[in-house]
């Protein structure tokens, strides 16, 4: 029954993927022989493709006494190279040596010559195959959970760090696709971001649907008079359709009728906002007044962005207190006791790490400037890391973040590679599959 296992396993198992990997890092036997039954040598790999055109670049080969300089396209079957079209594709016209796990049928240039061929079937280190099957086949919370904390650290280490800036540069291209439709409006940009984080994650979809029903422009035109941010942002968001016993409210819906008239703005379905298993200080209506006092104080806010490194000054920035009314209401017209109303620290934080770092690496980015990249890291290495279903799994099998920037990477490495099987793309799957 295992060798019946096995041979099932390599053949319906057995990925590109995988051999990619074995080639990559020359994980076979030193004493390859192509299919024409000549010595062949492998210099140089070549250089990992992950784009369309040829599996890798620039590699060197010797086969026989002639050293090949050129490109190797990998397969499962040789015949696969006729199957994808490659003879009908000048971009393959350079490969010098055609890499397969099993040849079932020779191959040719579009001059019709025929490329050398080389099966690694059983050439290759099988407990590496072994390894990499059982991770494929993990049910773990990461495949690799009983092994990644016996990791060289300085290797964990240097692939956080490589992931922290892949994961900052994925989020800053959403930045830079907001600041396409602004017209590289920074101001516009923080405040559609600033919408989208201030729901925190349970109200974020009601949160830009708010910003995309008002425009910037007519908030700009008021922000320095909070009562009238206030009036727009609330009546936008639908909670000023009923009728009010409180006088603040009551005036509030009387300056947003004005307001609405002034800009045609017609408002979103209070509905869509989400009071269930929520703490009170967590109320989408406590949220839209810190939100409201964070747009009418935006233009320091705006000036200083760009420019601060010490994490306390963004905390200051963002710890914009509701107005008064909010002091003893976390709803209109239900009083409480009386307690200031400003973002939690943890809520701050979320913002720097959600909002901040990534709009100082789309602004690095815009700005050809890599000094911008090196804050947004150092204002995450300031912050403690965070608290979530992710570290506290992380924490679980002895992987421990020490500050927000190994936090974020954690979750990169969780949601990017472990979640989707990708050992054979990260450093540190590599390292135990070796």
């Amino acid at each position: 029954n295992s060798i019946v296992f096995s041979f099932f396993s390599y053949i319906c198992f057995m990925t590109e993927e995988f051999l990619h990997y074995i080639w990559q890092y020359r994980l076979y036997s030193p004493n390859l022989v192509l299919q024409t039954g000549e010595q062949v040598e492998v210099l140089h790999p070549g250089t990992h493709n992950t784009d369309s055109g040829p599996d890798f670049f620039n590699a060197k080969i010797r086969i026989g006494e002639t050293i090949w300089a050129g490109n190797i396209e990998i397969h499962l079957q040789s015949s696969d190279w006729k199957r994808h079209n490659h003879q009908q594709d000048m971009s393959y016209d350079n490969v010098i040596l055609h890499v397969v796990f099993r040849d079932d049928q020779p191959v040719f240039r579009g001059d019709g010559t025929e490329i050398p061929t080389l099966e690694l079937d059983g050439l290759y280190n099988e407990n590496s195959w072994k390894n990499y099957l059982k991770f494929m086949a993990s049910p773990k919370w990461i495949p690799c959970d009983t092994m990644i904390a016996g990791v060289d650290p300085f290797l964990r280490n240097a692939w956080l760090d490589r992931i922290l800036v892949d994961r900052l540069e994925r989020k800053s291209l959403q930045v830079e696709q907001i600041l396409s439709i602004t017209n590289n409006d920074w101001a516009h940009t923080f405040y559609h971001l600033l919408a989208r984080n201030m729901g925190f994650k349970l109200n974020n979809q009601a949160f830009e649907m708010l910003a995309q029903s008002l425009p910037y422009q007519f908030l700009a035109k008021h922000a320095d008079d909070l009562f009238q941010v206030e009036a727009m942002v609330f009546g936008q968001s639908g909670f000023l359709g009923s009728s009010f016993s409180d006088d603040y409210p009551q005036k509030l819906k009387k300056e947003y009728e004005f307001l609405k008239s002034k800009f045609d703005l017609s408002p979103i379905d209070s509905h869509l906002w989400r009071f269930m298993r929520l703490h009170p200080g967590n109320f989408p209506t406590l949220r839209l007044a810190q939100f409201a006092s964070i747009i009418h104080h935006s233009q320091s806010i705006i000036g200083e962005l760009f420019n601060s490194n010490d994490v306390n000054t963004y905390r200051k920035l963002f710890g914009a207190e509701a107005s008064e009314y909010w002091n003893t209401h976390y709803t209109f017209d239900k009083s409480s006791a009386s307690k200031h109303k400003t973002l939690g620290l943890s809520s701050i934080d979320l913002l720097i790490i959600n909002l901040v770092a990534p709009i100082l690496v789309a602004y690095g980015r815009w700005k050809n400037d890599t000094a911008m990249i090196e804050k947004a890291v150092d204002l995450l290495m300031q912050l403690k890391p965070e608290n979530n279903t992710y570290t506290r799994n992380w924490s679980e099998i002895g992987i421990f973040a020490e500050n927000a920037a190994t936090s974020q990477s954690l979750i990169e490495l969780k949601s990017k590679y472990c979640d989707n099987k990708k050992c054979l793309s990260c450093a540190i799957g590599i390292q135990l599959l070796k």
